[in-house]
C-alpha cells in the first residue's frame, strides 16, 4: 500500500510539471462536444434499439435507468474528476495515485488501440456504401445480371439484393475465418480513406478535434430529425413504434436483460479508455465536473431513445411493405392456380379468399407452398450492429421515396457518428504514449499521430480479408468487453482506497465549491464496485456457458472459433495490470533489500570505529 504523502508526492510533482505545457480547450462547449461525440456512438444507432426490441420494449428502460444511475453516471463522474485534477492521461494519473497501478492506463491504451482498429473498419463500409448511394437505382435494389446477360445471378436468386451486396459485392466474404480470402482492394482503399481522414482531424490533438467536433457531433442530430420527421410520415411506422415501446414485463425476470443493461450503459459512455480522462485534464482545474458528468451522460442515453424512434418508425414501414409484398405475392400464386380475376381477389378479402379455397380444395393449396404472411413475424426481424446498417436499413431504404437522398443522409450520419467517437480512441492512445515519456522529444505531435494512425491502418487491413467481418466481430464480443470491466473496477478501487475517499472528496470541493453528496459516495465506495463486480462474475459465467461461434456467408456452416483466441483478446489488454504492479514489488525489495545491506555495514562500521577507539 502506498502512503499518502507518496501519493502526494507524485501528484503534485505531476502538477508541477505539467500545469504551463498542457494545451487548453478553448471553452467549455468545445469540451462538452468532444465527451458527447466520444460517448454516443455507433452502439447507440444500432445496439440500444435492438435491446429494447429483444428485451420487452419500455421494459428494458427500467434496468437501463438502474445501470445508469449507480454505475454509468458514478464512473463518470469519478473519470472526469480525477483526470481534471491531476490533469494528466490515463497513464499518468493512475501512476501519481501509486507507481503500482500504472498498469491500468497501458491497459486502457491497449484497449483503445484495439477497438480503435476494428472500429475505422466500420467507417471504411460506411465509406463504401456512401459512394454507391449516389447511384440511381441503389446498387443493392436488385440482382446483377449473369455473365450471359441471361438472367440474374442464382446466388443473389437464392438470397436477397441486399444481402448479396453486403456478403458479397461489399466482403467478398469467405467460407469461414480458416480462409482468408485474400485483401480486397477495394476495401483497403476505403480504410486508408478513413483514417487518413481521422488523421486530418487529429493532426494537432484537442486543436483541430475542437474545430471538427462543432461538425462531427451537431449534424448526427441534423440528420436523426429530418429521419424523425420521413419516418413517422409512413405508412406502418406506428406498428414499429407500439413494438419498440411496448413493454413486457415478464422479461425482466430474466437475468440477461439485467447483464445487457449494465454492459450496454457502461460501453455506451465509453467508460475506461482513458479518452475521458485524456479529455478532461485539458479543463482548468476550477471546473464543475459534476455537471459535466450528468450533462453527457445524460444526453447519451437521451440520444439513444431519441435515435430509437425514427430508426422502429422506419422498420415498422419496412414490415409493412414486407407483409403487403408477401401477401401480393400469394395472391399472384393464387389467381394463377385456380384462374380467378385479378380484381376479385384483394388485399382486402384476401383471408376470405383463401380460407374459402383452403376448403374447397386443400390439397391444391398446400402444393402452391404459399408464403405465411404474419405482420408480428416481420416485426420480429429484429438485427442490430452491421445487420441493422447494412442489411435491413438499406432494404427499408430502397423502399422510400428518394431513396438515394436518405441513404447518402443515413451513411453520412453514421460516419459522423463513428468518427467522433475515434477521436476518443486515438486521445486514448497518444495521450498515455506522451505520459509514458517513451517516444523522443524531437519527434513532433503530428508525426507521432501519423505513426499511430499508419500502425493501425497496417494492423486492421486483416480486417479487409475475406475472413475479416469473423475477425471484427470476435474483435468487437472480445476486447471491448471484459477488459473494460477490469479495468473500471480498478480505477474506483485505485481511487477510493488508494487515493482516498477523503482526498478524493476534497479535491472534488477545491474544483468545484462544493462537496459531493452522500448519493456518490456511497456509489464510489459501495455500490458502484459491487457492481461491477457482479456484471464481471456474471459475464465470466455466461461466457463459460456459451458456445463460440459466429454467423458465415452459409447459413447451413457453422463454426466454431478456437477459445485460445478469445481468451487472448480479453486477457492481453489488462495483463499490464498485475505486471506492472508485480514489476513495482519486486523493484522495491530490490530497494529494501539494498537499504537493509547499506544500514547494516553502517552499523558493522560504528562498532568497528567505537572498538578501535576503546
Amino acid at each position: 500500500m502506498v502512503s499518502e504523502d507518496e501519493c502526494a508526492d507524485h501528484t503534485m510533482s505531476g502538477e508541477a510539471k505539467d500545469s504551463e505545457e498542457r494545451p487548453k480547450w478553448d471553452n467549455k462547449v468545445q469540451y462538452l462536444l468532444t465527451c458527447i461525440g466520444f460517448a454516443v456512438g455507433l452502439g447507440n444507432v444500432w445496439r440500444f434499439p435492438y435491446l429494447c426490441q429483444v428485451y420487452g420494449g419500455g421494459a428494458f428502460l427500467i434496468p437501463y435507468a438502474i445501470a445508469l444511475v449507480f454505475e454509468g453516471l458514478p464512473l463518470l463522474y469519478l473519470e472526469l474528476a480525477i483526470g481534471q485534477r491531476l490533469r494528466a492521461g490515463s497513464v499518468g494519473v493512475w501512476t501519481s495515485i501509486s507507481p503500482y497501478m500504472g498498469g491500468l492506463g497501458v491497459a486502457s491504451l491497449f484497449v483503445s488501440f484495439l477497438v480503435g482498429l476494428f472500429y475505422n473498419m466500420i467507417l471504411a463500409w460506411i465509406l463504401w456504401y456512401f459512394f454507391h448511394s449516389f447511384q440511381s437505382p441503389l446498387p443493392w435494389t436488385d440482382c446483377p445480371l449473369n455473365s450471359n446477360h441471361t438472367g440474374y445471378i442464382p446466388a443473389c436468386e437464392d438470397s436477397t439484393p441486399v444481402n448479396y451486396f453486403w456478403y458479397r459485392e461489399t466482403l467478398n466474404i469467405s467460407a469461414n475465418i480458416e480462409t482468408s480470402g485474400g485483401l480486397q482492394w477495394w476495401l483497403v482503399l476505403c480504410l486508408a480513406s478513413a483514417w487518413c481522414l481521422v488523421y486530418i482531424c487529429f493532426i494537432r490533438g484537442i486543436e483541430t478535434i475542437g474545430k471538427a467536433i462543432y461538425v462531427t457531433v451537431t449534424f448526427p442530430y441534423l440528420v436523426l430529425t429530418i429521419f424523425l420527421i420521413e419516418a413517422l410520415t409512413l405508412p406502418g411506422a406506428d406498428d414499429g413504434l407500439v413494438y419498440l415501446f411496448t413493454p413486457n414485463w415478464e422479461t425482466l425476470k430474466n437475468p440477461q436483460v439485467w447483464l445487457d443493461a449494465a454492459t450496454q450503459i457502461f460501453f455506451s459512455l465509453s467508460l475506461a479508455f482513458g479518452g475521458l480522462i485524456a479529455f478532461s485534464s485539458y479543463n482548468p482545474q476550477k471546473n464543475n465536473c459534476e455537471s459535466d458528468a450528468l450533462i453527457v451522460g445524460c444526453v447519451n442515453s437521451f440520444t439513444s431513445l431519441y435515435a430509437s424512434i425514427p430508426i422502429f418508425a422506419i422498420l415498422g414501414f419496412l414490415a409493412n411493405e414486407n407483409y403487403i409484398d408477401c401477401q401480393n405475392s400469394n395472391i399472384l400464386t393464387l389467381t394463377n392456380a385456380f384462374n380467378i380475376g385479378d380484381e376479385n381477389i384483394t388485399r382486402q378479402n384476401y383471408e376470405e379468399w383463401f380460407e374459402h379455397l383452403n376448403f374447397s380444395d386443400p390439397s391444391k393449396v398446400e402444393s402452391l407452398q404459399l408464403k405465411t404472411c404474419d405482420l408480428q413475424t416481420f416485426l420480429d426481424q429484429s438485427a442490430s450492429g452491421t445487420g441493422l446498417a447494412f442489411i435491413v436499413f438499406t432494404e427499408a431504404v430502397i423502399k422510400m421515396p428518394g431513396s438515394q437522398v436518405w441513404s447518402v443522409l443515413f451513411f453520412v450520419m453514421l460516419f459522423m457518428l463513428g468518427l467522433s467517437s475515434m477521436f476518443g480512441n486515438l486521445e486514448g492512445v497518444l495521450t498515455p504514449l506522451l505520459d509514458l515519456q517513451v517516444i523522443p522529444s524531437w519527434i513532433p505531435k503530428e508525426l507521432l499521430t501519423g505513426l499511430i494512425c499508419l500502425t493501425s491502418f497496417g494492423v486492421g487491413l486483416i480486417f479487409t480479408l475475406g475472413s475479416g467481418n469473423y475477425w471484427l466481430e470476435i474483435f468487437n464480443s472480445y476486447v471491448g468487453s471484459l477488459p473494460l470491466l477490469i479495468i473500471a473496477f480498478f480505477e474506483i478501487i485505485s481511487v477510493v482506497y488508494i487515493y482516498g475517499i477523503k482526498r478524493f472528496i476534497e479535491d472534488i470541493e477545491w474544483m468545484t465549491g462544493k462537496r459531493p453528496n452522500l448519493f456518490w459516495r456511497i456509489n464510489w465506495c459501495v455500490i458502484s464496485p459491487l457492481m461491477l463486480l457482479i456484471v464481471f462474475l456474471a459475464y465470466v459465467f455466461v461466457e463459460s456457458e456459451t458456445t463460440v461461434t459466429y454467423q458465415v456467408w452459409n447459413p447451413d456452416y457453422v463454426s466454431l472459433i478456437k477459445n485460445t483466441i478469445c481468451i487472448l483478446l480479453s486477457v492481453f489488454p489488462v495483463l499490464s495490470i498485475p505486471l506492472v504492479s508485480c514489476f513495482h514489488t519486486k523493484q522495491n525489495k530490490t530497494k529494501k533489500s539494498q537499504k537493509n545491506s547499506t544500514t547494516s555495514w553502517c552499523v558493522l562500521s560504528l562498532f568497528g570505529c567505537r572498538s578501535y577507539f576503546t
